[in-house]
């Protein structure tokens, strides 16, 4: 008999734990095929359970006896139809065993009270909600190292003072947690967080791009921190400072367009760089979803004809130069303004370093004369508000004149999605309607 998609309500707060016997029996191929929803939001568990057909049979492609179908992981997409990451139980266990490998050769940077053992699988500080791949993981990886995560309620704001607190209650040995760059950011803002900060082994940043100032203030705290690249199709991050996880291979497809984008580049001596070709990512190896729920043989998936070994072909776009891969953007986030490509993440990546920017986002509105101009939206340091003159320069120096912004929108809070990430359909409707007031004022 096939097995069916149950929905599996994710509380918030020590409520969690519960969940741990029940995913370790999913985890052993037992019982139907796991869809986490967010217990404390009926409008958006209804929204998942009627588009990714909770309670119906999978169909035969999206299960197998040998390795079931664990869990159906929803996608991070703020707008439209969500899609259903089927995650076999080999490609979770894949990540799980590929960070533990990439993970456990490090020493905390800072001097703590313990030496760490080899044997030691060490523990986890769940600061992230479990119903998305980040937050999972953080239980799947405890539930395989035998010892149960230190909860943060993420019901609750998150403040440094609670992430200060957990840490003090964490056991001794070694220590891992997950944070999105806007917690990290918190955390440094507090001297009693941060010193908590550094007993971590290891401190993954993902979810969304991580600034390199932001990066190097943690570092420079006594922090050790990782890049992680990954999503819900990939069984979460499988890409760690830039170099994927063993049995993972990413290739990039250079895009044939970029000549304009990458012909604005200019070199700090002036003149303009040598062509860097950019192109979308594609993610091969065992972490990869066996494709997504009620969708047969979409094109994002591919299966190679003689190892059978599953690839992704991701909407990310990396530059192709050798080296750590560098995520630049999105494809279907790029800007065009004036003919020529503008990757938000890459002008990001250089404003986020202006004084007084806390966080950025850079979105494009309608223009009539360039087709869409480029905004910075902005959250800034009190007291120290960067200037419109001040970003252009910057983006001008880094990127050529058209990756200038053309105007900036000061924000206490930029939107986000309840994964961590930036919401930039929200950021991009505040800043139409905000430089749409200002004209018509």
């Amino acid at each position: 008999m096939a097995r069916t998609v149950e929905a599996l309500p994710v509380p918030t707060g020590e409520r969690i734990l519960d969940l741990l016997p029940r995913l370790r029996w999913a985890m052993a191929g037992n019982g139907p095929a796991l869809l986490p929803v967010p217990a404390h939001d009926p409008a958006e568990t209804a929204r998942l359970t009627t588009a990714l057909a909770a309670g119906a049979a999978l169909a035969a492609a999206e299960d197998d006896p040998h390795d079931p179908t664990v869990l159906v992981m929803a996608t991070s997409g703020s707008t439209g139809v969500p899609k259903g990451a089927l995650l076999p139980a080999s490609a979770l266990a894949a990540s799980i065993e590929g960070t533990r490998r990439r993970l456990m050769p490090i020493r905390p940077s800072s001097g703590l009270a313990y030496a760490q053992d080899e044997n030691d699988a060490g523990s986890w500080l769940l600061a992230l909600p479990a119903h998305h791949i980040a937050g999972m993981q953080v239980l799947l990886r405890s539930i395989a190292a035998g010892v149960d995560p230190m909860i943060l309620d993420t019901a609750a704001p998150f403040t440094a003072e609670m992430f200060t607190a957990a840490v003090h209650r964490m056991p001794a040995g070694a220590r891992f947690t997950s944070l999105v760059p806007t917690q990290l950011h918190r955390v440094l803002a507090d001297p009693d967080a941060t010193t908590a900060l550094t007993t971590f082994t290891a401190v993954l940043v993902g979810g969304a791009a991580t600034p390199l100032a932001l990066i190097d203030d943690a570092e420079q705290a006594g922090a050790r921190v990782v890049t992680t690249y990954g999503m819900s199709e990939t069984s979460g991050g499988c890409v760690y400072d830039g170099v994927p996880l063993d049995g993972v291979s990413v290739t990039i497809d250079p895009e044939r367009d970029q000549g304009e984008h990458d012909s604005a580049r200019v070199h700090q001596s002036g003149g303009h760089a040598p062509p860097r070709s950019v192109g979308r990512v594609c993610i091969t190896g065992p972490v990869v979803a066996r494709g997504y729920r009620d969708m047969p043989r979409h094109p994002a998936f591919a299966r190679d004809a003689g190892s059978g070994v599953r690839a992704f072909l991701t909407d990310d776009l990396a530059l192709t130069s050798v080296g750590p891969i560098r995520i630049v953007g999105r494809a279907d986030e790029v800007i065009v303004t004036g003919g020529i490509k503008i990757d938000p993440a890459v002008v990001e990546s250089i404003l986020s370093r202006v004084t007084g920017v806390v966080e950025v986002v850079v979105t494009g509105v309608p223009d009539p004369e360039w087709g869409a101009a480029v905004v910075a939206v902005v959250k800034a340091r009190p007291g120290k508000e960067p200037d419109l003159a001040a970003l252009r320069r910057a983006a001008t120096y880094a990127h050529g004149p058209a990756a200038a912004p053309r105007h900036l929108l000061l924000v206490t809070h930029i939107p986000q999605r309840a994964s961590g990430k930036a919401d930039r359909t929200a950021v991009r409707e505040l800043a139409v309607r905000e430089l749409s007031a200002h004209d018509s004022g």
